[in-house]
């Protein structure tokens, strides 16, 4: 979640103090934030923003997750009003008040994750969260929700405003999954959810409620009668590098532990991935049995030569033992596919086992 980054951005001397704070909230849960400010209320640690504030947005809108716009609601919209353009690609943005008082979600609220972010920043610094989709204030979870959620790829934008219409109006809504996806059945809650063999059936059922959601591997080629939105699950892979002689419940215990870090169950990943290296390791083949996943084994040489900007810096250490800088971030990478990202980087969650975890798109 916000693998890209997050930009705080103020603009006045007590809207620095906030930003910190912000700062200091996120970074002790592991997110990468980066406060901006004038250069004139610079203290240590916080880069000057050396240009205007609708240049600068412009300069950042696409290269981060999210924006944190620690200043006025007004000067925040007119600022990113020109680089709005699409719900797929746009950032989170949140306003929070320069004395932090309220946050409040801005844009790209389900789909970004700015809602999420929005309440995890009210939490953190004792604000009032300020959210205005229908949706939330109803207590229901929208389609973009559900497709953050489960880390799947929503295939046809078109059917969004017709289902969640439904939902907010609680009309009778059904999420139905191929047979092929049936693992993800226990991470759904609050929707009817059915099991079925394959597309078309899943078609069928839709049609007999007012709208649904399907998730499956396969294309949908027929419409339905009835509004539905189709989700494809994306890749997620767990990326692991050990010593040797580990037991296997330690494996198991790291990879529990960086699952929750990012709130991923485990019927969620789709296999285990390691270096060639270790396809010798017997706890790591047996952890991957008891989990019931498949394993991934990455030849070394796709490992040595894997440039991603989301890698982190080699390790002598590792690189003096096994000839590559790193294992475990490499071989999730590469097992999720050519335009993966990272979840999470490399991580020590049991001494003698690092993990990653990653996502394809």
């Amino acid at each position: 979640m916000f693998s890209k980054g997050i930009s705080i951005i103020t603009l006045s001397k007590y809207g620095v103090d906030t930003a910190i704070k912000i700062k200091n909230a996120l970074s002790g849960m592991e997110f990468n934030c980066t406060v901006f400010a004038p250069a004139k209320y610079v203290p240590k640690g916080i880069t000057p923003m050396n240009t205007k504030l609708g240049d600068f947005i412009k300069n950042i809108f696409d290269k981060v997750d999210a924006i944190i716009s620690v200043m006025a609601i007004g000067i925040t919209v007119r600022a990113v009003a020109p680089c709005v353009k699409d719900k797929r690609t746009d950032p989170a943005v949140v306003a929070v008040d320069d004395l932090g008082k309220f946050a409040v979600s801005l844009l790209s609220g389900h789909l970004g994750g700015s809602n999420e972010l929005t309440k995890l920043i009210a939490d953190k610094i004792g604000a009032t969260a300020v959210i205005t989709t229908a949706s939330d204030l109803l207590g229901k979870k929208s389609v973009e929700e559900l497709a953050r959620e489960l880390h799947c790829k929503i295939k046809n934008f078109e059917g969004l405003l017709a289902v969640n219409s439904a939902i907010v109006n609680k009309e009778r809504v059904i999420v139905v999954l191929t047979r092929d996806v049936s693992n993800l059945l226990g991470c759904i809650k609050d929707f009817k959810t059915k099991v079925v063999d394959d597309v078309e059936l899943a078609r069928e059922i839709i049609n007999e409620y007012d709208a649904g959601i399907i998730i499956t591997e396969e294309d949908l080629n027929e419409e339905s009668k009835k509004p539905a939105v189709v989700l494809h699950p994306k890749k997620i892979v767990v990326g692991i590098g050990s010593r040797k002689n580990i037991d296997k419940e330690e494996i198991i215990k790291a990879i529990t532990l960086a699952l929750d870090r990012v709130n991923i169950p485990l019927d969620r990943v789709n296999c285990l991935a390691t270096a060639e290296i270790k396809k010798g390791s017997s706890s790591i083949m047996e952890a991957a049995e008891d989990l019931g996943w498949p394993i991934e084994i990455i030849n070394m040489e796709n490992i040595k030569t894997l440039e991603h900007p989301d890698l982190s810096s080699p390790s002598e250490t590792v690189k003096k033992k096994v000839g590559v800088g790193g294992v475990c971030e490499q071989a999730a990478l590469i097992a999720a596919g050519s335009e993966a990202s990272l979840l999470l980087k490399k991580t020590k969650f049991v001494e003698g086992v690092t993990i990653a975890i990653s996502r394809g798109e």
